[in-house]
């Protein structure tokens, strides 16, 4: 099995060097430039898995080469930004970037956000399973109306949900007796409101077992894996 490959992008040589040499000896295969033109030669030469891209680059900026990354390939992008930039993290994510560290960061927590990004880009490409002919797919106790984005009770009421508790209810509903980490839920939603280890996760689908579970103190449609996610089984059909 080959190791992945990351490509770093980043004008710094003393972080270039401590990157190749930190993320080599970790089991990635690492190429280090130093501007966009570099990266484009790179990507040429070899795709990567993973590009680890600064924002502030000399010439094309990190931004911009996020914007061309995510037209052309689907690959993992990873934005390094100033501490206090929120406003690039922003743009950085809505240019379709799958995560993003902070400088100065810490290389084992860049080495776990790379590894859950590596996971992400690896489940994109697991179609997933199709539909229900009617457009409508049962959870728990009730039933999602995908072509019209409602949750509806059993006898056919609407019930109120957010979008992403929707999106959250639709990737259990569509991969059952399927074990769901909170990456893959992440993948799986798109929602790049929340962080690869946020627990927010946990408290929305507390919510919807709440809405969609006879007893949500005891769930048996969207159960716990302890040490691995979450698991929807469907309801038996006797």
């Amino acid at each position: 099995m080959r190791a992945a490959r990351v490509l770093v992008v980043d004008d710094d040589p003393a972080i270039r060097e401590m990157l190749h040499e930190y993320l080599g000896a970790n089991g990635f295969d690492v190429e280090a430039v130093g501007d966009g033109a570099a990266a484009r030669a790179a990507v040429a030469r070899e795709m990567p898995d993973v590009v680890l891209l600064d924002v502030g680059l000399p010439g094309e900026d990190g931004l911009s080469l996020a914007r061309w990354l995510r037209q052309h390939h689907d690959v993992g992008i990873v934005m390094v930004t100033a501490a206090d930039d929120v406003v690039d993290r922003v743009v950085g994510l809505e240019m379709g970037a799958d995560d993003y560290v902070a400088k100065p960061f810490d290389p084992r927590e860049l080495r776990a956000r790379l590894k859950s990004v590596l996971r992400r880009v690896q489940d994109r490409g697991v179609p997933a399973p199709a539909a229900a002919p009617s457009g409508r797919l049962p959870i728990g106790r009730c039933t999602l109306d995908l072509p019209a984005r409602r949750l509806l009770d059993a006898d056919g009421r609407e019930i109120t949900v957010t979008t992403m508790e929707f999106d959250l209810l639709r990737a259990f509903a569509e991969h059952p007796n399927q074990v769901l980490s909170r990456d893959r839920l992440l993948s799986l939603t798109r929602n790049r409101e929340w962080e690869p280890f946020d627990r927010s996760i946990d408290i929305r689908i507390a919510r919807v077992r709440r809405k969609v579970e006879d007893d949500p103190d005891n769930p048996q449609a969207i159960r716990t894996v302890r040490g691995a996610g979450y698991m929807y089984v469907p309801p038996r059909r006797d």
